[in-house]
């Protein structure tokens, strides 16, 4: 089970923020990734790069996730998501988060709906975490 975020309130602290800082930075490296990508294309992953950056970030995010839980922004801000077990998140599960991530970030309402549940909620869980019943948290020392 996960820590009750009433009486171990700690873990919860700052992961909305945390959950930004970290997205900027995986973003900042996903686009990296891709730069490097393409003269391997000749150039012409330009003509598709928001197709490529799609690609590109649900490997790394769903690849990071399996891995340790995080993916590198997540890590760089001592954080983790976990299962409403408190286990790391599986490979099937880690693939499923980053699959309601993406459908969020296509269906914009329901990014503004994972927003404020991340602003609102007693853990802290945006939209996806709700529907799988993952809990972003702070790592443990």
């Amino acid at each position: 089970m996960t820590p009750d975020p009433i009486t171990q309130a700690q873990f919860y602290e700052g992961t909305p923020s945390k959950r930004l800082f970290a997205w900027v930075l995986d973003m900042v490296l996903i686009i990296g990734i891709c730069l490097l990508i393409v003269p391997f294309t000749v150039f012409t992953a330009f003509l598709f790069f928001p197709f490529l950056m799609f690609c590109v970030g649900f490997i790394y995010r769903t690849a990071t996730l399996a891995n340790k839980s995080a993916t590198w922004g997540m890590r760089l801000m001592s954080m983790e998501i976990r299962e409403s077990d408190d286990q790391p998140l599986s490979t099937g599960m880690a693939f499923l988060h980053t699959l309601g991530y993406s459908v969020s970030l296509g269906v914009f309402p329901l990014q503004i709906i994972s927003i404020i549940l991340m602003l609102t909620s007693e853990r802290k869980q945006g939209l996806t975490d709700m529907v799988l019943g993952t809990v972003p948290m702070n790592k443990r020392l």
